[in-house]
């Protein structure tokens, strides 16, 4: 790699530490945060959708067709084992309304760009873990409304269709036109993607702080009840996926597979939330995902990258 090259890999390997300097920035000094409202808000999440299209191609589309299984187990465990937890947490934990819908409602949103990042930290598959990510996406504009109305639907309205028509707009087309110009002007696309990954974490990390600066007088009175549901639904899934993967697949995808699971796109949530929900409560639990999701995934990451990856490890993806 070049020096430049070297720089932007160093500077998008310190996400975690932007995003705790991100949520302290949030709580002390919201005004600095909160000019990211829902317009700018939805421009950078779109934004973030656009660079992950960049990355791909159809031959990426083709190769989902080549690993079903391995693709399929971790859209299960992405809307099948996250949703479940969402709703026993919110349930068991007796929540309150607006608090537990938002639980239940981040718990069904898809995988987030950042998962990305931890499994390249993590010596998964990074080529899986983008893939995942594109299906979980994709499956989004259906799942995310069909399982909050499912699942949160008897606590408040869930008003499914204004969910599916935003996650469209705000997931699924800018994924689309990042795909088709890579497809149609791969030597403009080449040019970009050296360093979107770098403006992808600086655009996370303003996602996880415009939501915490947004609700930050609710997190200081009650941020200790928030933090304990929204931190065990993230370490459950992480550990779920993990195992879970391991009864079939080697190492390195179960690696994937369990940080796919455990971190999914909080921000979309959150804008969700601001959206569709008239209780300002509903959003809350978004905000304290975001933070809970980006530690939890990169210091799993960092664990993983300390232990080696055996060299029988099983290949479970075919190029």
């Amino acid at each position: 790699m070049s020096q430049y090259e070297r720089i932007i890999e160093t500077l998008t390997t310190l996400f975690p530490v932007w995003v705790v300097l991100g949520t302290i920035l949030g709580i002390y000094k919201p005004a600095a945060v909160t000019w990211l409202e829902t317009d700018l808000f939805t421009l950078g999440l779109g934004f973030l959708m656009l660079s992950m299209g960049l990355t791909l191609t159809f031959e990426d589309f083709r190769r989902c067709l080549r690993n079903p299984w391995t693709v399929g187990v971790g859209f299960l465990a992405q809307y099948l084992i996250k949703p479940l937890l969402g709703f026993v947490i919110a349930t068991t934990l007796k929540l309150s309304a607006p608090l537990a819908t938002g639980l239940i409602l981040v718990s069904c949103c898809p995988g987030g760009q950042a998962s990305n990042v931890a499994t390249y930290i993590s010596k998964g598959n990074v080529a899986l873990s983008v893939l995942m990510t594109t299906c979980s996406t994709i499956g989004a504009i259906i799942m995310t409304p069909l399982l909050t109305k499912l699942l949160a639907g008897q606590l408040v309205p869930v008003d499914a269709v204004g969910l599916a028509i935003s996650t469209f707009q705000v997931v699924l087309v800018p994924t689309i036109v990042g795909v088709l110009s890579n497809e149609f002007f791969p030597t403009f696309t080449s040019k970009i993607v050296t360093f979107t990954p770098l403006v992808g974490v600086i655009l996370t990390t303003l996602l996880c702080a415009s939501p915490i600066g947004q609700v930050s007088d609710v997190l200081k009175t009650q941020g200790g009840q928030l933090i304990m549901p929204v931190a065990l639904l993230h370490v459950a899934a992480f550990a779920l996926g993990y195992w879970l993967s391991r009864m079939s697949f080697g190492e390195s995808t179960s690696r994937t597979i369990s940080i796919e699971c455990g971190m999914q796109s909080s921000a979309l949530g959150f804008l969700l939330a601001q959206k569709h929900f008239t209780n300002p409560l509903v959003a809350v639990p978004s905000a304290v995902s975001v933070v809970c999701m980006a530690l939890g995934g990169s210091a799993l990451a960092v664990f993983w990258r300390n232990r080696p990856i055996p060299v029988d490890d099983k290949d479970d993806f075919k190029e």
